[in-house]
């Protein structure tokens, strides 16, 4: 297992009184992807707001490539983030290529230049999710399945260190689901990104994550997939998880 890239230690948040995390803590190596499963208001929402430094833990420490969260983002080139259900009003004046670009405002600043070689691995991002033929298109005139690329290439225009992706196959149909698997895996390669994935989507958890975190408040399974007990993978998926992985394979 190579060096952790991210580590939550003993951390608790609550919404006023209310505990939504206890006693979290999690290590991710760099180079792995990490689904995060758990219910509706189990915490895996809250988890990715710790970790873009949205929220403060209550109790705990969270660090990402050495730093911590706030001094991440600050850095703007360690977190790429694609948010569920990415939508952008139909008139928004802008066009794709533009739209990707302003991923790199965080490291570059709002009024900041590109430099030649961002402008480079922006246009090869647009090659690499298949809409480079879009660049000039309005961002508001794109489909579902378009709109998602553009918002991962913007992510990983500053070329982040970490991908954070909350539900990314919510309303997607199953070849749908099929393709981002491919193309996640692809760009995983391609990029040597550590991912960490909040899903309900068994088939995509199955498929791309080589680490699982159980979620519901605490954190009640982290090890390799194919460890999982069998009773927590039905409770939690209605399914044998590891049965799944590999008929998938097959």
């Amino acid at each position: 297992m190579s060096e952790p890239i991210i580590e939550i230690s003993n951390v608790d948040f609550a919404y006023g009184q209310r505990l939504v995390l206890k006693h979290i803590s999690i290590s991710v190596a760099r180079g792995t992807t990490v689904g995060v499963i758990g219910p509706n208001g189990g915490g895996k929402t809250t988890l990715m707001k710790l970790l873009l430094a949205l929220l403060t833990p209550t109790r705990g420490t969270i660090t990402v490539a050495g730093m911590p969260a706030a001094a991440a983002v600050r850095r703007g080139d360690v977190l790429g983030y694609l948010p569920q259900n990415p939508r952008t009003p139909p008139g928004f004046p802008i066009d794709v290529g533009q739209f990707v670009r302003l991923g790199l405002a965080g490291k570059i600043g709002i009024l900041g230049r590109e430099s030649a070689e961002d402008l480079r691995h922006v246009q090869w991002l647009l090659g690499k999710v298949g809409i480079e033929e879009l660049a000039r298109t309005p961002i508001g005139s794109l489909s579902g399945g378009e709109l998602q690329r553009a918002y991962i290439a913007r992510a990983l225009a500053s070329r982040p260190h970490v991908l954070l992706l909350d539900e990314p196959t919510t309303g997607i149909d199953r070849v749908g689901q099929d393709q981002f698997i491919r193309f996640l895996n692809d760009l995983k390669q391609s990029l040597a990104l550590t991912v960490v994935l909040a899903s309900h989507d068994v088939r995509t958890v199955a498929a791309v994550c080589d680490r699982l975190a159980c979620l519901n408040v605490t954190l009640h399974y982290h090890d390799v997939p194919e460890n999982m007990p069998r009773e927590l993978a039905r409770e939690m998926f209605g399914s044998d998880l590891t049965e799944l992985r590999t008929s998938r394979a097959g």
